[in-house]
């Protein structure tokens, strides 16, 4: 994408009825780092692909828990993902003060696509450049939505966002009808799979580069340790990849 006369600020319409600044914030969810969601009858799993910006550095987290029942894993400006989480974690609370019970998910991912649609609309705010995958669980069930910077929102029973994310996404569509049947650890398998196609051939899963998250009935969301880690990553190991391998450039987003 190259800037144009149309592109100043996020209220001008180009003549083929596009706003660019919206464009180019989606173009930012692309350069982080891989997540995947996923879902059967009775649980919701984030898994996530995380970076080091340096080799000095540690390794970014890259998924939020928002409360008991509700996580999500993120794509893009950790900056705007930290201000959306902290605005979540509220919306939960005053939710639970006021009616003494857990936010319904799909409730607060309305509110929260309301919240960016604002940053679209007004010249002197921009568009979030972060695109949020959201676990949970309520009396309705496990819940996977995806949200975008252009403040759409989706349920989905799957999906993947972030770097070389395509490929994952080609995993989930070929496996989608066996999930649902799936029990947790075929489950968190298909997930690591679809996130390992993401990722170039000479670079693996491990317990430093991946984070797992699970919520279901009776299971407050909870982030693996490393045991867990490992006891996952054992399913997958030593299998052949599905997806052929990615290119080894890319950005170093978060």
């Amino acid at each position: 994408m190259f800037r144009n006369q149309y592109d100043s600020d996020v209220t001008v319409w180009s003549p083929q009825g596009r706003l660019h600044q919206v464009e180019y914030a989606m173009e930012a969810v692309k350069l982080g780092s891989a997540t995947v969601a996923l879902k059967n009858k009775q649980f919701a799993v984030l898994i996530a692909l995380k970076r080091a910006v340096s080799e000095l550095s540690a390794y970014q987290k890259k998924i939020i828990p928002i409360d008991d029942h509700i996580g999500i894993s993120i794509s893009g400006l950790t900056a705007d993902a930290r201000m959306l989480s902290r605005y979540m974690r509220t919306e939960c609370l005053n939710h639970r003060y006021s009616h003494d019970a857990p936010m319904p998910v799909g409730r607060l991912i309305a509110l929260v696509g309301n919240k960016m649609q604002i940053c679209t609309q007004r010249y002197d705010k921009r568009p979030l450049g972060v695109g949020l995958l959201v676990a949970g669980y309520d009396d309705q069930g496990p819940h996977i939505y995806q949200t975008c910077p252009s403040a759409n929102f989706f349920d989905c029973r799957a999906m993947a966002i972030g770097a070389r994310s395509q490929s994952a996404r080609t995993y989930l569509e070929k496996h989608l009808n066996t999930f649902a049947e799936s029990d947790l650890n075929e489950l968190v398998a298909h997930g690591l799979r679809a996130l390992r196609d993401t990722l170039p051939n000479e670079v693996d899963l491990n317990t430093k580069n991946v984070s797992i998250a699970i919520v279901g009935p009776k299971t407050p969301l909870r982030i693996s340790e490393e045991a867990e880690l490992s006891r996952f990553l054992s399913l997958v190991e030593g299998e052949e990849r599905r997806g052929g391998g990615a290119s080894a450039t890319g950005d170093a987003g978060p």
